[in-house]
C-alpha cells in the first residue's frame, strides 16, 4: 500500500503538490477563523461571572434539555432570526454563543454582530468542550 501510494506521488508531482498546497491553505483558514471572536470555557466563566454576559444556545431543544449551561438561552439556530428580539436588552452585554461542537456557532455569532452586539462570541468547542472541562451542566 505504501508502494503504491510512493508511485503515486511520482508519477503525478502536480497533483500531489495542488493537494498540498490546499491542504495548507485550508489549515491556515481553519486556523485563522477559528481563534476569531472565540472565547474558551474559562475565558467564557470568566464573562459570564464578571460582566454578567449572556449564554445563547442554538442547539435545538431535546439536546439543550440534556444538558446545557446554568443560564443559557435556548434559541435555535433556524429560529435566531425570528427570535433576535428577545435578545435586545443584552446588546450592550458580551452575548456566548453556544452549540455542540463549536463549528456552527459562527453564523448565529455573524448574525448577532450584524445585529448589533458589540461582542458575540462563539464558545470554542461548544458543549462538547465545555463539559470534557468539567464544567457544571443544568439538566431539564
Amino acid at each position: 500500500m505504501i508502494d503504491q501510494l510512493f508511485e503515486f506521488v511520482q508519477n503525478h508531482p502536480l497533483l500531489v503538490g495542488a493537494f498540498l498546497l490546499v491542504l495548507a491553505a485550508w489549515l491556515v483558514y481553519e486556523a485563522m477563523g477559528s481563534s476569531r471572536g472565540s472565547v474558551g470555557s474559562s475565558e467564557a466563566t470568566q464573562l459570564i461571572n464578571r460582566e454578567d454576559a449572556v449564554v445563547i444556545d442554538i442547539r435545538d431543544a431535546k439536546d439543550f434539555k440534556a444538558g446545557h449551561i446554568a443560564g443559557a438561552r435556548n434559541i435555535p439556530q433556524s429560529k435566531l432570526d425570528a427570535r433576535l428580539g428577545e435578545l435586545e436588552k443584552f446588546k450592550d452585554k458580551p452575548a456566548i454563543v453556544v452549540c455542540k461542537q463549536g463549528q456552527s456557532s459562527s453564523v448565529a455569532t455573524a448574525k448577532l454582530t450584524k445585529a448589533g452586539f458589540s461582542r458575540a462570541l462563539k464558545l470554542k468547542g461548544g458543549m462538547a468542550q465545555w463539559q470534557a472541562d468539567s464544567l457544571p451542566v443544568v439538566k431539564k
